[in-house]
């Protein structure tokens, strides 16, 4: 695979976070929470008629995009933040942008920035990988 620094990484779309799979999460996780399964309860932040997505979730949508990137055992540390919550129905889309590249071990390892967009809110998700890159 090459990659050079400023590659962008090939974008991950979910066109619709569903609040049934919020609802679904919910349950698997015994997670009693009402914000990710109840709009009444989110409208207090303003939210109405919307429920808030599970972290793991947004994250899951991070990991997708680096996997189909560079396979499934390519993640070497990942960490991100929250600034903003990914609600039901959102369109969001995955992001990443290589910033540096180094050898270790004899692999290659990309670093990047990565991000959760969403046309309406803009950055949901933001956060830095590194990636081991296929040879």
């Amino acid at each position: 695979m090459k990659v050079s620094i400023g590659d962008d990484i090939p974008e991950w779309d979910m066109p619709s976070v569903t609040r049934e799979r919020m609802r679904t999460m919910a349950a698997i996780l015994r997670d009693p929470n009402p914000v990710h399964w109840d709009p009444t309860s989110t409208e207090r932040w303003g939210f109405k008629d919307k429920t808030i997505n599970q972290g793991p979730l947004g994250l899951s949508y991070m990991v997708n995009m680096l996997h189909d990137w560079a396979g499934p055992t390519s993640i070497k540390r990942f960490i991100m933040t929250f600034p903003k919550a990914v609600l039901s129905e959102d369109h969001v889309i995955a992001r990443g942008k290589v910033t540096g590249l180094r050898e270790e071990d004899g692999t290659m390892i990309a670093e990047c920035d990565i991000w959760l967009h969403n046309d309406e809110r803009g950055t949901l998700l933001k956060g830095s990988a590194e990636v081991r890159l296929p040879a």
